[in-house]
């Protein structure tokens, strides 16, 4: 994680600890620390969709990221980018599960659309399980945290939801703090 703190990362951290902690049983200080991180990181909405094809343009859709990712049949120039790419899937499906999921749930197709939302919901556990795999040199110390990640993204999902309702309440309320 960088050195450099985000102006939302002190709110965030509490609002994903309160949830994740305290609603979901999910006390992982590290998952915590990332999912907060992911927060601000996503925060920018031009990091949400970071990913960009060979002609510049952004790459929104999962099975243009997967392209992204593979380096065999895909446009992953390495293994490195496969990694990176993968670890984006896992946070962008962590993140629209966990944050936007009423707005799909809303939507008027939804119980045709319930079937993607899984589809995300099951690429991010095998995009974090792929990162993961990952353990030697430089990514040694951190493919626990993937491995984690993968087993326990509903959970994760759950918490993230719970941190919109809170916010959305909070909002309401006029009430910024958490």
């Amino acid at each position: 994680m960088p050195t450099e703190t985000h102006p939302l990362e002190s709110f965030f951290h509490r609002a994903v600890q309160n949830s994740f902690a305290d609603k979901v049983g999910l006390n992982d200080p590290e998952i915590v620390d990332y999912v907060a991180h992911l927060l601000c990181e996503f925060s920018d909405p031009g990091h949400l969709h970071r990913l960009k094809d060979a002609t510049g343009h952004r790459i929104e859709n999962i099975v243009e990221m997967l392209r992204a990712a593979d380096p065999v049949y895909g446009t992953a120039a390495s293994f490195d980018e496969e990694r990176s790419v993968r670890q984006y899937i896992g946070d962008y499906a962590m993140f629209i599960a966990g944050l936007h999921l009423d707005v799909m749930e809303s939507a008027p197709n939804y119980q045709s659309d319930r079937a993607i939302v899984d589809e995300l919901i099951r690429l991010g556990k095998e995009s974090y399980f792929i990162v993961s795999q990952f353990d030697l040199f430089e990514y040694e110390k951190e493919a626990p945290l993937f491995a984690r990640l993968a087993e326990c993204l509903d959970r994760c999902i759950l918490g993230l939801a719970l941190v919109r309702d809170e916010l959305n309440e909070r909002r309401a309320l006029g009430s910024p703090q958490i």
